[in-house]
């Protein structure tokens, strides 16, 4: 082959490998994780990719959960998120804290029981008003009981509890029957026998 031919077809060659290696060395390596996130995702998470490559495996995948909730939530559930941001922002430091750890706390109990706590939750939310504020004034009593009062209380409604249903129906009606003024004395002693 003439050497004019060879250079007239290795230039282009030549020029085309070099092409190819200087669109190579110009690309950076891809970014590790977001491969597996849809473009939106990956826009967010390309807007802050510092912040992005510092986070472990994990607190990539909490971050993207927490994210997919947001988007799952209505405007009106969104809204009621900021605020409580917003107020739990201006808490005291000491408030901020108690926060952190009963949120913790939520965090580390078992599925299983978060989802019957959220159930309980959900069945309070459903009660009337007058009722709900029954049982808030309830648990503010026995918030304000000794370990005592609390014990017998338990023991109480262990006993009620192990009443046959018609037991607990004649009890009920006894109570129904009962003039105010008797309820009253009972209630009076109670309070007496409990103390100040």
């Amino acid at each position: 082959m003439r050497p004019r031919l060879r250079l007239t077809i290795l230039l282009p060659i030549a020029v085309l490998v070099v092409g190819v290696f200087e669109v190579a060395w110009g690309q950076t390596a891809p970014i590790q994780g977001l491969e597996t996130l849809t473009p939106e995702e990956r826009a967010i998470a390309e807007r802050n990719l510092e912040r992005w490559q510092k986070l472990t495996p994990e607190e990539r995948a909490r971050a993207l959960e927490n994210y997919r909730r947001w988007k799952s939530m209505t405007p009106e559930e969104r809204q009621a998120a900021r605020q409580n941001y917003r107020r739990f922002r201006e808490l005291a430091p000491e408030q901020k804290a108690r926060i952190l750890q009963d949120f913790q706390r939520w965090n580390d109990l078992p599925e299983e029981r978060r989802q019957e706590l959220q159930k309980s939750y959900d069945r309070f939310q459903q009660l009337p008003p007058e009722r709900r504020e029954r049982l808030q004034q309830r648990f503010g009593q026995w918030e304000s009981m000794s370990p005592e009062e609390r014990e017998r209380v338990l023991r109480n409604q262990e006993r009620w509890r192990q009443m046959s249903p018609d037991e607990r129906d004649r009890i009920r009606e006894r109570w129904r029957q009962m003039p105010p003024e008797e309820r009253e004395r009972l209630r009076e002693q109670r309070q007496r026998h409990r103390g100040p």
